[in-house]
C-alpha cells in the first residue's frame, strides 16, 4: 500500500508538503522524507508524537535511543508506518531539531494500493506549497497560569518570615563574599 501524507508546518503562513511513501516503510523513513521535502540538512534529530484526533500529544518516538540502557526505548526504525497509522488513526506530530522545535502536523490523507498509485519511485514529494522560513516559528505555549502572577495564589511577597530559616544557630554562617573567598 502507498500512504499519502500532508505535512503542515505549524506557522502563520501556509507551508506544506504532500508526500507518498510505502506503508511498510519505517517512521525513520518518514522522518527522512519530511526533512528532504522541506530542505533540511538532516543534521539534527527529531521525534514523532502519537496523538489523538485533536492533535493532543501522547507517546514520543525518538530517532535515537536516549535511554540509560541501550535498547531501552524503541526508536523510529522499530516502527513500520502501518503499525501506527491506519484509517482510524491518521494523525501524528513531528518535531525536527528539538532545540528550536520545527513542529509539523502530519496527517495520513490517503491509502492507495501500489497498483493504483501513480508514484513509481517512493518515497516521493507530490506537492509543495509555501517557503520554509529561515528560523523556526516561535511557539506560544498556552499557559493556564496568569502571566501577571506566575506563582498563582502563592504569596510571592518576601517578608521577614521568608528568611527565618536563616536565623539562630542552625548551621548557617554569614560570609562576606569578595574575590578572595572563591
Amino acid at each position: 500500500m502507498v500512504y499519502k501524507f500532508r505535512v503542515i508546518l505549524d506557522a502563520e503562513d501556509d507551508v506544506l508538503r504532500d508526500i507518498a511513501i510505502k506503508d511498510t516503510d519505517t517512521l525513520e523513513d518518514l522522518h527522512n522524507t519530511i526533512i528532504n521535502a522541506f530542505g533540511f540538512d538532516g543534521m539534527e534529530g527529531g521525534s514523532f508524537f502519537l496523538c489523538d484526533d485533536n492533535w493532543e500529544q501522547q507517546d514520543e518516538i525518538m530517532l535515537f535511543d536516549m535511554g540509560d540502557v541501550p535498547g531501552e526505548h524503541k526508536t523510529m526504525s522499530d516502527f513500520k508506518l502501518n503499525d501506527l497509522l491506519y484509517e482510524d488513526q491518521t494523525k501524528i506530530l513531528y518535531i525536527y531539531d528539538p532545540f528550536v522545535n520545527w513542529t509539523f502536523f502530519v496527517e495520513l490523507a490517503a491509502i492507495e494500493s501500489e497498483d493504483d498509485s501513480e508514484e513509481k519511485e517512493l518515497p516521493a514529494l507530490l506537492f509543495a506549497h509555501g517557503v520554509l522560513p529561515e528560523d523556526a516559528p516561535v511557539k506560544n505555549f498556552d499557559d493556564p497560569i496568569s502571566k501577571d502572577d506566575i506563582y498563582g495564589d502563592f504569596d510571592d511577597d518576601y517578608d521577614d518570615e521568608d528568611f527565618d530559616m536563616f536565623d539562630g544557630d542552625e548551621g548557617f554562617n554569614e560570609f562576606d563574599y569578595d574575590d578572595n573567598n572563591y
